[in-house]
């Protein structure tokens, strides 16, 4: 059963889900200010290299400090999404939904309410939140280094890392804004989806290839035409050869 949570168990539990954290762990906080506490529980992380650290902020880019200490913890995959509002704290095993940031002034000054999920107890209710979090990651979130890379241009680079089986469970792309919208395929079912040689599948064909992560699995159509590819392409191969050229104009 869900469990309610004020401001002061909020930052006891999520400071909990970090530290016990053996596989997956998820920050999602449009603001970050991390503690003493949280910093010192992210570099045990680092030493114990098991856990893939995901992080999505937003609504501002973060302040050197925090970005040079996030960036210095290889185990750490940080993520921006401009529009972002939720504050999701997760582990393999729980799931904090709440009000609160991961910010050190909220967690000292604001009052704030949060709700506590045991995926053992509660695995629909996780499932649904975990499929929505995967969504936004897939579909909106940047890689920050795209981002820092992007310093003084007027966009932001549209092509996070390939998919590969030693990513985490979740992929991430942005999609093109309107003026820079190119047109593409789906390489397993034919829809038409933006063309990104690195996001060749739309999101439901994602789910499916993710069970497996095969790169080198034979797909049914081209990215860029949308032909039948008579298993000719895949995700590390998502063009037919005849239409390289064209695809990389």
């Amino acid at each position: 059963m869900a469990k309610y949570l004020r401001t002061s168990a909020i930052t006891s539990e999520v400071e909990d889900l970090i530290s016990k954290a053996k596989d997956r762990l998820v920050i999602i906080s449009p603001y970050l200010q991390l503690s003493d506490k949280v910093r010192e529980l992210l570099e045990n992380k680092e030493r114990g290299k098991i856990v893939k650290v995901i992080i999505l902020c937003g609504k501002e880019k973060l302040k050197t400090e925090e970005l040079e200490f996030l960036q210095n913890l290889k185990c750490v995959n940080l993520y921006f999404y401009k529009d972002l509002h939720a504050k999701c704290y997760l582990n393999e095993k729980k799931m904090i939904i709440s009000s609160m940031n991961l910010y050190e002034y909220s967690q000292k000054n604001n009052i704030e309410m949060g709700i506590l999920i045991e995926k053992d107890i509660d695995e629909q209710i996780y499932d649904d939140a975990w499929e929505d979090i995967e969504s936004m990651l897939y579909h909106r979130a940047t890689d920050y280094e795209d981002i820092e890379a992007s310093k003084g241009a007027n966009k932001v680079k549209t092509e996070p890392s390939k998919p590969s089986a030693a990513k985490s469970n979740a992929s991430f792309v942005v999609p093109p804004q309107p003026n820079t919208f190119v047109p593409g395929f789906c390489i397993r079912t034919g829809v038409p989806i933006p063309f990104n040689i690195e996001k060749p599948l739309s999101y439901d064909a994602y789910k499916q290839w993710n069970k497996y992560k095969d790169p080198d699995y034979p797909e049914k159509y081209c990215h860029f035409s949308g032909e039948l590819s008579n298993g000719e392409t895949s995700v590390s191969h998502p063009v037919l050869r005849k239409n390289w050229k064209k695809a990389n104009n």
